[in-house]
């Protein structure tokens, strides 16, 4: 599996953005990897050092439009946190 697969996006909200501050990093995942995946994929593609990965799955909503009703998908979510000498990751470098 490529690291790009593993890794689909970063969760932006606010309380990722407190723990950023702690070196947390919060990013939804593929529902297939595992903690040491997760680790070697953020490693790679950030160049940062991982001390600590905590993962959690999360159960879809149900929704409903009108009289029909569903559901969003299950999904996994990851969180990151960096060594305390590693850099911080950049999500918002070329916005001016």
């Amino acid at each position: 599996m490529n690291n790009f697969d593993i890794i689909k996006r970063p969760i932006i909200t606010e309380k990722s953005m407190m723990d950023m501050e702690e070196n947390k990093y919060t990013f939804e995942v593929d529902k297939r990897s595992n903690k040491t995946e997760i680790k070697k994929a953020i490693e790679s593609i950030f160049s940062v050092k991982v001390e600590k990965v905590y993962t959690m799955n999360m159960n879809g909503k149900k929704k409903r439009q009108g009289v029909y009703s569903g559901r969003r998908p299950n999904w996994k979510k990851a969180i990151v946190k960096l060594a305390a000498d590693s850099k911080p990751i950049e999500f918002f470098e070329n916005m001016q």
